[in-house]
């Protein structure tokens, strides 16, 4: 079967989770004079470092905006597909909805820049301004139809309030009902004055704060009432693989507060996770918990957290079959995003 990324087949390559700036990232601290937006600021040819508050949040080389030195990367490294998202400190959810919109679309008519011009090697996700449902709604809709990005990568809190919280409810009953995916990205993390020492934002607090996402969609009665909606978490669920026997023990213990027809367990299945997790028998229980078809490889390319090559913790897991193997490390991340033609079956 021949498509926008030629012939496939069953053995491809996707890299579900990745992330790209553009290096003409607009300057919204100078344009609303606000420095809590976060700025790209040049250091050489091939180098830059993104910073927020005049501090220095990260240093990036130019694989993170060049798409011909990411391609040089992939096709190292094996890798057919990558599938493009914001860098989640971009998505700004505290700002001005306006400065919000104008952030998201600068970033959506960017990543689908790079897919309209290399169409066989990435695929696109757009962001949207969550601190306003009705621009979310209305971007996403713009990002879907007009741009063709595939789905929207959002944060797990808005400002504080849980992916439960009963303004965003209307954001997920329009992915839902416009057949979007979402991928749900930590950041802003649960304790974050806890979290200043040994990177600990990253190696400890981010995990916790994806498992509280996951953990607030589950529980709250989302799925019984969305049962179409797609959401996909980053590394792994975080810590929530662990600790779903005690979600389940709360439900069953605790029968006043729940709004699920089922125990959480019974949700997590339903819900997409990468295989950041780099350990085999983090995958084993991964699998164990969800299955093969809920796990999609994902590196966080081009970050130094990230897995190398992607898929990496599945080619060393050798308890699966060859076609589960192929499940996971390319046709979950294609009929997640809706591309179910461009798998050959």
């Amino acid at each position: 079967m021949k498509g926008e990324f030629g012939a496939l087949t069953k053995n491809l390559r996707v890299d579900f989770h990745t992330h790209i700036i553009s290096e003409d990232f607009p300057d919204l601290a100078a344009k609303y004079s606000d420095d809590r937006f976060p700025i790209l600021e040049k250091t050489c040819s091939c180098g830059a470092e993104i910073k927020v508050k005049g501090k220095t949040f990260r240093k990036i080389t130019d694989n993170t905006w060049d798409p011909e030195k990411r391609i040089k990367d992939m096709d190292k490294e094996g890798v057919d597909i990558q599938v493009l998202s914001p860098i989640p400190v971009t998505f700004s959810y505290w700002s001005d909805p306006q400065a919000g919109l104008e952030l998201s679309k600068s970033q959506n008519d960017f990543i689908a820049s790079i897919v309209k011009k290399y169409p066989d090697r990435f695929i696109g996700m757009g962001t949207v301004p969550l601190q306003d449902v009705k621009l979310a709604i209305d971007e996403m809709e713009r990002a879907v139809k007009e741009l063709g990005l595939k789905g929207i990568q959002i944060g797990s809190n808005v400002n504080g309030a849980n992916l439960d919280d009963d303004s965003l409810y209307p954001f997920f009953e329009a992915a839902a009902k416009l057949n979007v995916p979402l991928f749900v990205h930590p950041w802003a993390m649960l304790g974050g004055e806890r979290l200043q020492r040994f990177n600990s934002m990253y190696t400890v607090g981010m995990p916790s704060e994806t498992a509280l996402a996951a953990g607030s969609i589950i529980m709250s009665g989302m799925l019984d009432k969305l049962p179409n909606l797609k959401v996909c978490f980053a590394h792994g669920g975080g810590s929530l693989p662990y600790i779903l026997p005690r979600m389940d023990k709360g439900w069953e213990v605790w029968p006043d507060t729940r709004s699920t027809i089922n125990p959480p367990s019974y949700y997590a299945k339903k819900l997409y996770y990468d295989s950041l997790v780099y350990d085999t028998e983090n995958l084993k229980f991964m699998i164990k918990r969800f299955g093969t078809k809920q796990i999609i490889a994902g590196s966080d390319y081009p970050f130094l957290l990230r897995e190398k090559p992607v898929g990496k913790v599945i080619d060393d897991y050798k308890d699966i079959s060859e076609e589960e193997a192929k499940l996971m490390l390319g046709q979950n991340a294609l009929e997640f995003l809706g591309l179910n033609e461009l798998v050959r079956t």
